[in-house]
């Protein structure tokens, strides 16, 4: 893999992971859009599973260290559950839990289904009415008047944003934007939102990183990716921290509609590119 396909193909999960406009569906598109073609071979598979795996972990880094003080607490105060076997007693931990809770639907569906989601699901074309239909889904959302914070998030909502979470391995959905979708549906104002996606992302992409590791160390090859790995993570890394900071920096004041004007835009033009035959509806 050259070093430049491993610079753009980080600072593009770094941006699109938390941008509520797809990870998965805009790492398939942006090879898919310039014929890159850098996991075909024998080991191809498991070449891009280790690649992911890099990508997946600079962002995961990101994450933490922007929200490093709050997940400190909600560690301290979580696991006082199971140390002292008494109910959490504040609304930090509470919060940890409920976090926890959370990620189960999306856990779950993709231990199962990983494997077909992106030889079924990662299409062009089916990334392309993702990007379209959720992201008019979450202009429809956005524009509820919500007022809850984070310390209004309890069990029912724990559960029906996780299970909205669970629809983004559909690459094109973005786990950002439908669990911000599902957070301002159920009452939640902008700020509260965005911060419920974000945290929730850590046990997800945690589990992600440890789930696909495993193969990558079982399928071996990732050697001679060792060099471009290490450029994804840093640039990951990077563009997801500038990518946390300034989406909650954009909700404080503006809505969520230029991502929802972003994302019709990009399926409409990779509908018009697949209709007039430039490129061919194969998942990459």
């Amino acid at each position: 893999m050259p070093i430049i396909h491993a610079i753009v193909l980080g600072i593009v999960q770094g941006f699109s992971e938390f941008l509520p406009i797809s990870s998965s569906g805009h790492l398939l598109l942006v090879p898919w859009l310039f014929g890159w073609d850098d996991f075909s071979g024998p080991n191809g598979e498991s070449l891009k599973k280790s690649f992911d795996v890099a990508l997946h972990l600079g962002t995961f880094f990101a994450v933490l260290g922007y929200f490093r003080h709050d997940v400190k607490v909600y560690v301290v105060e979580g696991t006082k559950l199971i140390f002292t076997r008494t109910k959490p007693t504040n609304t930090d931990g509470r919060l940890a839990w409920l976090f926890v809770l959370a990620t189960v639907p999306a856990a779950a569906v993709g231990a199962l289904f990983e494997d077909k989601i992106d030889t079924v699901l990662g299409t062009p074309f089916i990334i392309a009415l993702s990007l379209i239909g959720f992201g008019l889904l979450l202009g429809w959302a956005d524009r509820k008047t919500g007022r809850r914070k984070l310390e209004d998030f309890h069990a029912p909502d724990a559960l029906k944003v996780g299970v909205a979470q669970a629809l983004a391995l559909n690459p094109g959905t973005s786990r950002s934007g439908i669990t911000m979708t599902a957070a301002r549906w159920v009452g939640f104002d902008r700020d509260a939102a965005v911060r419920i996606s974000f945290i929730m992302s850590l046990p997800v992409i945690f589990g992600a990183v440890v789930f696909k590791m495993l193969s990558m160390v079982s399928d071996g090859g990732y050697e001679d990716l060792l060099i471009p790995i290490a450029v994804g993570i840093v640039t990951s890394f990077i563009a997801g921290l500038i990518a946390v900071w300034g989406t909650i920096k954009l909700v404080s004041t503006h809505s969520l509609m230029p991502f929802v004007i972003y994302r019709v835009t990009v399926g409409v033009l990779m509908l018009i590119i697949l209709a007039l035959g430039w490129r061919d509806n194969i998942a990459v």
